[in-house]
């Protein structure tokens, strides 16, 4: 038998960074955010000599270890070794070898969640071998902690929750670690409309969003006036994006993401750059009525709102910054998990 999951990807529309400690915990944070048919694979395949052999095919990264109970955190492959851990330590695996392979289909560092989402698509492939009882609250947090708390990689709390359960979510996040997971009832009409006027555009470049996401969190623990009010109005913008994709008043979204843009960069030094103010000064003048930096900031990939058919002149017009646009659907689903038999 061999043990496989997929879990899609996201956008986040509005409040992003507000679900980042001490922020959150001190002020409540608010995201809107909607998955992506972009997915983070994982697959689990017994073998019958006691070797642990781990494979990120997207990376082209492989290592083999003789069966134990722990792997090394050492800078490679750590996210599914963390998994690993964590399931061993907790419930335990009995001392038979196994093949774990993942691949994603964007790059590390690029805003779209990738880190957290694969981290849920391990742990559901090891919770469909192992048969554990795990809801969907519990498999997001139980990511959150294996990637916050032992790995230490700073984060927020949105990539685990919108990779488990999937769709169009209003997410609110609160001291203790709570999270309310708000399904929101968007008009497939509506979607229809947002997914077509939506570009979602690759810089062709990624970045180390761990960097940016200490020194937004070191700005709250400062008491820096200015990136805490930044902040505050995100999550304001998350509310207004609500109410936007609920009533259908869809021609206010590139204002909203306007709005959003301009306030993100007040959070941490980092978040935009020469270069990404440039793609998005062009990216208006074609006809973009807003947009925003996907994830942490500093690289990886930029969304554009078009109305009309103004996507096709802002694709062209970003065509000059080397760049590529990629093609999306939104999906209902989030983490999905299914055990299938291996060809012999």
């Amino acid at each position: 038998m061999i043990y496989r999951s997929i879990a899609p990807l996201r956008i986040g529309l509005a409040g992003g960074g507000t679900d980042v400690s001490p922020y959150c915990d001190l002020y409540g944070g608010a995201i809107l955010n909607a998955t992506l048919s972009l997915y983070a694979y994982a697959t689990i395949e017994p073998l019958t000599e006691p070797r642990i052999i781990l494979q990120a095919t997207d990376r082209q990264e492989t290592e083999t270890f003789d069966w134990a109970k722990q792997l090394p955190i050492n800078g490679k492959l750590d996210l599914l070794k963390g998994v690993y851990n964590r399931i061993q330590k907790d419930y335990g695996i009995a001392p038979q070898g196994f093949r774990l392979t993942t691949f994603v289909d964007a790059p590390a560092g690029s805003g779209l969640g990738t880190s957290s989402t694969l981290v849920v698509a391990i742990l559901g492939a090891f919770v469909e071998m192992l048969r554990l009882p795990l809801g969907e609250y519990d498999m997001a947090h139980y990511a959150y902690e294996i990637e916050r708390k032992d790995l230490g990689l700073a984060g927020g709390r949105q990539d685990q929750y919108a990779a488990t359960f999937g769709g169009v979510n209003f997410m609110e996040f609160y001291a203790g670690d709570k999270v309310i997971v708000n399904p929101l009832r968007v008009k497939e009409q509506y979607l229809f409309e947002l997914e077509n006027n939506l570009l979602l555009y690759y810089t062709s470049t990624s970045r180390e969003s761990a960097e940016i996401i200490k020194k937004q969190s070191k700005n709250v623990t400062d008491n820096k006036e200015k990136s805490i009010e930044a902040m505050h109005q995100l999550k304001q913008q998350a509310q207004m994006m609500k109410e936007a994709l609920l009533k259908g008043r869809l021609h206010e979204i590139g204002e909203i993401l306007d709005f959003g843009f301009i306030q993100k960069r007040q959070m941490a030094e980092g978040i935009s750059n020469p270069q990404m103010e440039e793609i998005y000064e062009a990216a208006k003048k074609a006809g973009a009525t807003g947009g925003k930096i996907s994830g942490a900031g500093g690289g990886g990939f930029m969304i554009f709102y078009c109305p009309g058919t103004t996507k096709y002149q802002v694709m062209d017009k970003l065509s000059a910054f080397g760049g590529i646009h990629r093609n999306y659907q939104f999906v209902e689903h989030g983490l999905k998990t299914w055990t299938g038999r291996e060809v012999t």
